[in-house]
C-alpha cells in the first residue's frame, strides 16, 4: 500500500506528465491537507509548466483539500469513492468548487 506522501510526491506528477492537458485543465493552485500518520501539507500547482507538487502549503491555494492519510490513499486506489467520502466529511474541500473538485477527480482517479 502507497502512503499518502509516496501518491502526492511520486504518483501525481507520474499521472500529470502522462497527461500533461490535465494540469492545464487544472490551472489552479491546490493545497492538500491530510491528516493522521504520515500526514503533511502539499502544494499542487497546475499553474507552472512543471514541478507541480512541492512539501509545505506555498502559494494562495484556489482550494484547499483535508482528508485523512488513510482515507487518502483509499481514495487514490479506488478502495473508496471520492463522491461518498466527501459526503461522509471524509473529504473535504474549501471552498467547495465542484468544476474544480471534478477536474481534481479525473488526476486522483
Amino acid at each position: 500500500m502507497p502512503t499518502a506522501k509516496e501518491i502526492l510526491e511520486t504518483e501525481i506528477p507520474k499521472r500529470i506528465q502522462a497527461k500533461p492537458e490535465t494540469a492545464k485543465d487544472i490551472n489552479a493552485v491546490i493545497h492538500f491537507n491530510i491528516t493522521g500518520n504520515d500526514g503533511g501539507t502539499w502544494t499542487l500547482d497546475c499553474t507552472k509548466a512543471d514541478g507541480w507538487m512541492s512539501s509545505g502549503a506555498t502559494g494562495t491555494p484556489k482550494m484547499t483539500i483535508t482528508c485523512s492519510s488513510e482515507d487518502f490513499v483509499k481514495i487514490s486506489t479506488k478502495q473508496m469513492n471520492a463522491q461518498m467520502a466527501a459526503m461522509q466529511g471524509k473529504l473535504k474541500f474549501k471552498p467547495m468548487d465542484m468544476g474544480l473538485a471534478m477536474k481534481l477527480g479525473k488526476l486522483m482517479g
